[in-house]
């Protein structure tokens, strides 16, 4: 049996996974880089171990690194969380080859469904429904607009290796097809080191639904149902809810067994979703599969009652799966909302700094996972996402309503957040409503964002910043009363004018 987990990541999900290890009496390990020395999660372990500097290239992807302080300490299995190498095959066979077990799927199965296309023909052999769209690479040009002029406009141009919306393009028109394959390319290439694309229908108005999946070693495979994640920017999800207010009873029924048979059809074991993309008419279409466990696990906790670390170390220990299909239901309904480090008044830039003041929420209904606290130093090197706020409610009103109650009583002073943003989302009118699709926060920008500068303004604006700089380094230098007098003046002139806007 498992008795020591080296957790190969940082921040909130090692603390999670850290949680869970406690509870069931096994040892955690941390490792940590030169900006994470403080975090959280290295005083939570019950040991630590340093792997290298800041940037992750030279510490948590460093699989040797990882490697030499699991021997090292002792440890019988490596949890990666997600993100870094928890979807890298090749951590995971040497893993297997150093006799340390990977807590998650093996590397047939993160290959197979890590390469897009190649996921699509499996689905399609497994008889899950597919969005339309080429089952090979696109190497022709010509032959890509021809085949984009059969199946008609709009369609998605997008990378196999991708993820977070990167390599990624939407096709209006026939005049951006080729530019949209090369630009797509060209970010693929940078962002995973393959610059195979292939095409795909556009669904209008589309639903980003997943169905969580449980599959142990033994070829016992459940789904714990589904989770809503429409309300994304920049293709990331930003609000996750737990039942989607879209789905119907025979739907879910349906997708459900769609999600299994996807991951059947891989020999999938381990933690996973299965994703979907949804119309209004609520025909439905596999998207890809995460072959880890993701950030917005804890609702499907919440209104099902399953702790998923627990069942991946067990589904590690080579237990049979306790779980039936038949004996899960929903209870409730649970929102998660991700907390970043972030300006939403500047276009969401990253806002690392030192956190003066921190305050989490507290009450029934409310689960806080986060890693950070007052005084903590919010690093530049990684994900700027610093927290998730949970909450459970007996009906979807109730958990909107816990959601704004929590999100008013969260502080954090010293740096920027989007929890500001996240109470608008909450008093949307289409998010109260359950009527939005992937498309919520540009179809919502003017309520949930304040208005943009014009041209003009913002020429006058960046003026008088100049100006006022111009005037701060004066005042390092002994100047008359009235040039004091002066200094404030314009000061006040640029606080009139609302110079943060920029």
């Amino acid at each position: 049996m498992i008795q020591k987990i080296l957790i190969a990541n940082r921040g909130e999900i090692a603390i999670r996974v850290m949680r869970t290890c406690r509870e069931m009496g096994i040892k955690s390990v941390a490792v940590y880089s030169d900006a994470d020395r403080s975090s959280m999660h290295v005083r939570y372990a019950d040991e630590a171990y340093h792997i290298g500097p800041s940037p992750s290239n030279e510490s948590y992807l460093v699989v040797d690194k990882i490697i030499e302080v699991a021997k090292k300490c002792g440890a019988d299995a490596i949890h990666p969380g997600y993100g870094f190498l928890s979807e890298n095959a090749t951590f995971s066979d040497r893993c297997k080859k150093e006799g340390i077990e990977f807590i998650g799927p093996d590397s047939h199965a993160i290959n197979t469904m890590g390469d897009k296309i190649t996921a699509r023909k499996n689905m399609i052999a497994a008889g899950v429904p597919v969005v339309p769209g080429t089952t090979e690479p696109i190497l022709d040009e010509k032959k890509a607009i021809k085949y984009i002029q059969k199946i008609g406009l709009p369609v998605m141009i997008k990378a196999s290796a991708g993820g977070g919306g990167k390599g990624m393009r939407l096709v209006k028109e026939e005049k951006e097809i080729i530019n949209a394959i090369r630009g797509a390319r060209s970010e693929a290439l940078n962002a995973f080191g393959n610059d195979a694309v292939y095409i795909e229908k556009y669904i209008d108005s589309p639903h980003h639904i997943e169905f969580q999946i449980l599959a142990d070693k033994h070829g016992n495979t459940i789904h714990l149902f589904e989770r809503e994640c429409s309300v994304q920017r920049r293709h990331q999800k930003v609000v996750e809810e737990t039942p989607s207010p879209l789905m119907t009873s025979k739907v879910r029924d349906e997708m459900g067994k769609h999600a299994v048979m996807a991951a059947k059809a891989v020999n999938y074991y381990g933690a996973g979703t299965i994703e979907f993309i949804m119309g209004d008419d609520l025909k439905y279409y596999f998207l890809e599969m995460n072959t880890r466990l993701q950030v917005e696990h804890p609702i499907t906790e919440s209104v099902v009652g399953v702790d998923l670390v627990r069942q991946q170390i067990n589904i590690a220990n080579g237990f049979d799966l306790s779980l039936k299909q038949e004996n899960l239901s929903q209870k409730g309904h649970a929102i998660e909302c991700r907390i970043y480090a972030e300006d939403p008044n500047n276009n969401f830039m990253p806002s690392p700094g030192v956190i003066e003041h921190f305050s989490e929420p507290l009450g029934l209904g409310i689960r806080h996972d986060g890693y950070v606290y007052s005084g903590y130093e919010i690093p530049i090197f990684y994900d700027p996402m610093i927290s998730k706020l949970i909450v459970w409610g007996e009906t979807r009103e109730e958990a909107i309503d816990r959601m704004r109650s929590a999100l008013f009583n969260y502080k954090i002073t010293g740096i920027k957040t989007s929890i500001k943003f996240l109470e608008r989302i909450m008093n949307t009118p289409d998010f109260v409503k359950g009527k939005y699709n992937t498309h919520f926060i540009q179809d919502n920008e003017d309520f949930l964002l304040p208005p943009k500068a014009s041209k003009t303004e913002c020429i006058e604006m960046a003026m008088v910043t100049a100006f006022i700089n111009y005037l701060d380094k004066l005042e390092k230098i002994s100047l008359h009363s009235t040039s004091e007098k002066g200094i404030n003046l314009w000061k006040d002139y640029g606080r009139k004018k609302n110079v943060s806007r920029l």
